[in-house]
């Protein structure tokens, strides 16, 4: 089972640590995009700071971020792990999962990432600040370079098993499935139920996902098929309704009444 996640807006900077080592990351397939990425936004916040917040989208009051990208080259790292923070990683609270899980998650979990296109927990990166939906001068769409670069690296670590995405809508736009692995596909939309109405709720949303990881992590199980993630999920206590197969896969609806 190869779980997609999404990446965090909000990052742990890290105060020390070695520099950013682009050959060691896992996904060695990744390298050739990932340095013209990374060259392609240190060079427009190093050489053009003051029109870098309009490209990345940032506000005026965030010109440290722009400090931020323009050093990344000589930037401390840390694990992945420890730099996305947000609801998401809040929620999943990787370091107080038991030995078995947190093992499980570094061979299960991958998160999608503007700058480096897919990482591993254990990957030692450094805090940076580029959306999914950025255009970078001389590079054009991040979103372009991953849909071209993407698919054997997830592909390859999928391998035979399910593939359960939990990517937003804007990273999923980075890698979609083709449809001979869409009966190994999952996707996750989180319904918050109020007064007998449902709806998409952000917090709920992320919150619930985290939640639906850290899980099925400590559980240990491993289905192959779609409608068996529904089952195992529904015996962990969640309410799952299962949608039709399409060619994209089958999506999961999880109901929640509160966090």
């Amino acid at each position: 089972m190869l779980i997609l996640l999404p990446p965090s807006e909000g990052k742990n900077t890290p105060a020390r640590g070695k520099p950013l080592d682009l050959p060691t990351l896992d996904f060695p397939g990744l390298l050739e995009p990932r340095a013209r990425v990374l060259e392609a936004l240190v060079s427009l916040c190093r050489d053009h700071p003051d029109t870098a917040p309009a490209v990345l989208g940032i506000g005026p009051t965030q010109h440290d971020l722009v400090a931020l990208n323009a050093a990344l080259a000589t930037a401390p790292t840390a694990r992945a792990d420890r730099v996305y923070a947000g609801v998401l990683y809040d929620a999943l609270d990787i370091a107080t999962l038991s030995t078995g899980a947190k093992r499980r998650a570094g061979s299960r979990l991958a998160v999608t990432s503007s700058l480096f296109g897919i990482l591993r927990l254990a990957d030692r990166i450094p805090a940076y600040r580029l959306s999914g939906d950025a255009v970078l001068p001389g590079l054009g769409p991040v979103a372009a370079i991953w849909r071209d670069s993407l698919g054997p690296a997830v592909e390859e670590a999928l391998g035979g098993g399910l593939l359960v995405d939990l990517r937003s809508t804007m990273y999923a736009g980075f890698w979609r499935p083709p449809a001979e692995l869409a009966d190994r596909v999952a996707t996750i939309r989180v319904l918050h139920e109020s007064d007998g109405r449902r709806s998409v709720v952000s917090h709920f949303n992320k919150a619930t996902k985290g939640r639906i990881v850290r899980a099925l992590l400590e559980d240990g199980g491993n289905p192959t098929t779609p409608e068996k993630l529904a089952a195992l999920l529904a015996s962990l206590g969640w309410t799952v309704e299962t949608g039709r197969p399409t060619r994209k896969g089958t999506q999961l609806d999880v109901v929640v009444q509160a966090v």
